[in-house]
């Protein structure tokens, strides 16, 4: 029983920069994945950046160049330093890890609030 603990969302100014963390929690196991997904108020929640087993990187093409995923393996713990925020960075955040076990669903977070204002 996997539970990811996601922490530092919060109330910005556009400009500004958050770090959000997300702790996986439990016993020993591994991920192939894990990253970042968000949901906007009435759209779909959207890919914003992913970190694999091997350390491939992927951002979505809006947060490229402005957010950077890293990862703690002795802690289990990734992180997003999100920089130049803007309005449009407005969404709850949520962490997700994905097994390695092809058998077995992705673990989210419970997400966390980030708004940025004008």
């Amino acid at each position: 029983q996997v539970h990811l603990v996601e922490s530092g969302g919060g109330l910005v100014q556009s400009g500004e920069s958050l770090r959000l963390s997300c702790a996986a929690s439990g016993s020993i196991f591994s991920f192939s994945a894990m990253g970042w997904y968000r949901q906007a108020p009435g759209k779909e929640r959207e890919l914003v950046a992913k970190i694999t087993r091997s350390s491939t990187i992927r951002y979505a093409d809006s947060v490229k160049g402005r957010f950077t995923i890293s990862r703690d393996n002795a802690k289990n713990t990734i992180y997003l330093e999100m920089n130049s925020l803007k309005p449009d960075d407005t969404a709850v955040y949520y962490c997700y890890a994905a097994p390695v076990s092809v058998s077995a669903s992705d673990y989210w977070g419970q997400g966390t609030q980030v708004t940025v204002s004008s």
